[in-house]
């Protein structure tokens, strides 16, 4: 029998990737607005609920994303859920794309951050904490308004690659 993959501290960050990338998670677009009234955002899938009471959420963002900036600075953010026909969007918010928010449709939420049309859900957030984690830092919003379409399957994601919900 082969030895399953290990990491150790000082192993290749390679095998620790691949261990992360064990666990499924849905996909975000992290967006706000920068100092110059543009929009901005990002595709992170480090997101979950932190409180009910307080309504609080965290989403990791790495220190070195060009929206990385924005985001800590910003008063209010949107996390946008994407649902499984938001494939494109979530590759246009993970590259380097100049003009992200003129490939995918959007409106200004209530407070401010830009919200993407047709997510499966989508968390308007006010800045409740921020805090430094090596490479990211962990961005804690207080919830301010949620959304959600009840019909819609969410985007996921699980070993390096974009996978769908089945059920037996």
């Amino acid at each position: 029998m082969a030895a399953k993959p290990e990491y150790r501290t000082g192993s290749d960050p390679r095998t620790l990737r691949d261990a992360l990338g064990c666990f499924a998670t849905g996909v975000t677009v992290v967006t706000c607005i920068d100092g110059d009234g543009q929009p901005v955002g990002l595709t992170a899938n480090s997101f979950t609920s932190v409180s009910l009471d307080p309504p609080l959420l965290l989403v990791c963002v790495a220190k070195a994303a060009a929206s990385a900036s924005p985001l800590s600075s910003a008063e209010h953010f949107a996390v946008n859920v994407l649902q499984t026909e938001q494939r494109p969007a979530s590759i246009t918010f993970s590259t380097r794309v100049e003009d992200r928010f003129g490939q995918t449709d959007w409106e200004e939420g209530e407070f401010g951050a830009p919200v993407l049309m047709d997510s499966l859900s989508v968390f308007e957030c006010a800045r409740h904490a921020m805090h430094d984690a090596g490479d990211h830092f962990i961005l804690v919003g207080k919830v301010k308004k949620a959304t959600f379409e009840a019909g819609l399957d969410p985007l996921l994601y699980f070993r390096g690659r974009y996978r769908r919900l089945h059920f037996d």
